[in-house]
């Protein structure tokens, strides 16, 4: 039997995920075009969610429902992202754009918008 290269070991990143929630409007046509969008997010706003240490990110949707989960690097925070956003004027327009389709979660503060999520289980498979 021949030893373990660990070199493959050290490549593995062990990233950390967010998981966030966010409504759309109730409105079919209007949630159409949010998706719409979605398959073709400008080049600007995707640099920025890589600029900013995302390393995955996946929106599900049921009903009017969004579910956004992303793993991120250690460089990443949400601290930093808003910054980034703040000071980016096509990441603004896009925020602006998307909150046409975009409400706020029933129990979300004035301005908040993406509300992290709370993991309540987890499972993972013996060996």
């Amino acid at each position: 039997m021949s030893p373990i290269d660990i070199t493959f070991f050290k490549k593995i990143k062990y990233m950390k995920r967010h998981c966030l929630a966010l409504d759309l409007k109730d409105d079919p046509l209007l949630i159409d075009k949010y998706e719409e969008y979605h398959r073709n997010v400008w080049p600007e706003v995707l640099a920025s969610l890589q600029d900013s240490g995302i390393e995955h990110m996946e929106i599900y949707r049921v009903g009017n429902r969004l579910f956004m989960i992303i793993e991120v690097g250690d460089s990443f925070s949400f601290e930093k992202k808003a910054q980034m956003d703040a000071d980016n004027a096509k990441v603004q327009d896009w925020e602006v754009l998307m909150w046409e389709y975009q409400q706020a979660l029933p129990m979300a503060k004035p301005g908040e918008k993406w509300l992290p999520m709370e993991k309540i289980f987890e499972f993972q498979k013996e060996n």
